[in-house]
């Protein structure tokens, strides 16, 4: 199936849309960006040049993907999000050689109005909340909330926050929404069978 590009958006020659995406009302797509198959930028969104988004990627209102930002496949970003690419920007002053990668892993879900400060790297299925600031790297499975953003506990891959540990070991959760099982490693979270 062929991308969906609404008639009010431009998408630059050097763009590369995949099957079944859809681009909305004034979306603006530039020369060098990568959008896979199957993903959805809403109203008013701007994907840069030498971007890459992957597949099944849902990009919600007023959203700009600036140079640096790759998103992996099944990232959800929530209306108004702001991503940054400088650390100190000026107008007066040129950064371009200072752009930072920013990396948001598969299935991470990043509410409405967080900020995420370039050079991070947000671990596969986090959940940012609506508002937070994240200027750090964030654990797979993450749960984090507040200004600046910390982790108040662990998500699941279907997205329900996992509450309390199981009483006989202690070390293992179990999503009461979709069954899924996971272990508290060192510090991180894992789904039961992967290592």
């Amino acid at each position: 199936m062929a991308p969906f590009i609404h008639e009010s958006a431009y998408v630059d020659a050097g763009a590369v849309i995949g099957e079944g995406t859809k681009v909305w009302h004034f979306c603006h797509v530039m020369p060098g960006a990568v959008i896979g198959e199957r993903s959805s930028l809403g109203q008013n969104v701007v994907v840069m040049p030498g971007t890459r988004i992957g597949n099944n990627v849902k990009i919600q209102n007023n959203v700009s993907i600036y140079e640096g930002v790759e998103l992996e496949d099944d990232v959800f970003c929530g209306p108004s999000m702001v991503f940054t690419n400088v650390v100190n920007p000026r107008s007066h002053v040129s950064r371009k050689a200072e752009y930072k990668r920013t990396l948001v892993r598969q299935g991470t879900s990043i509410g409405a109005n967080a900020t995420i400060v370039c050079g991070v790297e947000l671990g596969r299925y986090a959940f940012i909340g609506a508002g937070a600031v994240v200027s750090k790297d964030v654990k797979p499975y993450a749960l984090m909330v507040g200004v600046p953003a910390r982790q108040v506990g662990w998500v699941c891959q279907c997205g329900e926050k996992l509450a309390g540990y199981d009483a006989v070991t202690g070390m293992r959760l179990v999503c009461a929404a979709c069954g899924s099982a996971y272990r508290i490693g060192a510090e991180n979270l894992e789904p039961e069978g992967e290592r």
